[in-house]
C-alpha cells in the first residue's frame, strides 16, 4: 500500500475510534476520572494510585525538556526503576497510563516541523511501541497508552499540529491490541493560544481536559468557557478539570461539585468526565470516595 494511502487509512481508523468513544460517552455520567501523577515524591507510587479504585486514567507528568536536541523527564524524585512494572500493573487493572509533555517550566518548544518529528521519534522509541538501538527506555518494556499535551508556554511557530498528526498516524501500533490516546490539558480561557489551537484543530485529540480553576490573570468564568470548549471541539470528549484539594487555588467544595458543577457539564453531549490535579492533593482530600459517583 502506498505510504500516503496507508497514513490516511491510519488517521481514518483513529478518527473512527474517537467517534466510537464519543458515542459511548454521550451526555450524562461516565464514571471517567483522570488524575495527574508525578509532581510530588510523597504522593505514593503509581501502583498505589491505580489501586485506589478512583481513576480510569493516570497521566505521568512531565517530559519537561524537548525541542533543543535534548530530553528530560521530571518525576519529582520517584524511583524510575519501579515505574515500568507499575504501568503494567495499572494496565492489567484497566487503568490507562499516559505521559504528559510540557509543564510549568520553559525548557520546551517545537520551533519547526523537524523538531516536532524529533519529539515524536523520542516518544515513540522511549515510551511507546518503538525500539531503536541506543535509545533508552526509562520504563523498560512497558508501553504507555497515550500522550497528553500540557502547554503552559509556547511560541506562534511551535508545531504541535505536526506532532499530533504523527502520533495519530501511529495510533494503532501503540501496543498489542490497543489504541494510542491523544489528549490535551488546557487552561480555562477560550480561545486557546495559537500554537495549541493549531494542534487541536487537527481533530486528532480524543480528549481535552479544561482546567476550571485559576486565579489572578488566569481566572475565567468556567461555565461560559465550558460552553465554548464543548461547542468548538464537538468531536473530542471534554473533561472538567478540578483541583483535588482545598490546598490548591480554585478548589470547589464537594457539595458545589454535586449540585453546581456536575449537572452543568453533564448536559454537554461530549462531556467526558473529571480531571483532577493531582494525586498528591487528592490523597489529602475528603471527597475522594465520592468523585466517581459525581463523574
Amino acid at each position: 500500500m502506498a505510504p500516503l494511502r496507508r497514513n490516511l487509512l491510519l488517521v481514518f481508523v483513529f478518527v473512527a475510534a474517537v467517534a466510537v468513544s464519543f458515542e459511548a460517552a454521550a451526555a450524562g455520567k461516565t464514571g471517567q476520572v483522570t488524575v495527574f501523577w508525578g509532581r510530588h515524591k510523597d504522593e505514593g507510587s503509581l501502583r498505589e494510585a491505580c489501586d485506589a479504585g478512583t481513576y480510569t486514567t493516570v497521566i505521568i507528568s512531565f517530559l519537561d525538556v524537548y525541542g533543543h536536541g535534548r530530553y528530560h523527564l521530571d518525576l519529582s524524585g520517584h524511583d524510575l526503576s519501579t515505574i515500568g512494572a507499575d504501568i503494567k500493573h495499572c494496565q492489567r487493572k484497566g487503568v490507562q497510563v499516559s505521559l504528559s509533555v510540557g509543564g510549568f517550566g520553559r525548557g520546551y518548544s517545537l520551533p519547526s516541523k523537524q523538531a516536532a518529528l524529533d519529539l515524536f521519534d523520542h516518544l515513540w522509541n522511549s515510551y511507546l511501541g518503538g525500539h531503536k538501538k541506543g535509545v533508552p527506555r526509562p520504563f523498560g518494556d512497558a508501553w504507555l497508552d497515550g500522550v497528553d499535551l500540557f502547554l503552559e508556554q509556547g511560541a506562534p511557530a511551535d508545531r504541535y499540529d505536526v506532532l499530533a498528526r504523527e502520533l495519530a498516524k501511529h495510533n494503532i501500533w501503540a501496543g498489542p491490541g490497543k489504541l494510542l490516546h491523544l489528549t490535551a490539558t488546557v487552561p480555562c480561557k477560550f480561545p486557546p493560544a495559537g500554537y495549541m489551537k493549531r494542534a487541536l484543530d487537527t481533530g486528532m485529540f480524543e480528549r481535552i481536559h479544561m482546567r476550571a480553576y485559576g486565579y489572578g490573570d488566569d481566572y475565567c468564568d468556567w461555565e461560559l468557557a465550558w460552553d465554548k470548549w464543548t461547542a468548538a471541539y464537538s468531536g473530542s470528549l471534554i473533561y472538567i478539570g478540578l483541583p483535588a484539594s482545598m490546598q490548591v487555588s480554585g478548589w470547589v467544595h464537594p457539595k458545589n461539585i454535586y449540585y453546581g458543577v456536575a449537572p452543568v457539564v453533564q448536559k454537554a453531549p461530549n462531556y467526558g468526565g473529571f480531571m483532577l490535579w493531582d494525586r498528591y492533593y487528592h490523597k489529602q482530600d475528603n471527597y475522594r470516595s465520592y468523585i466517581i459517583s459525581y463523574a
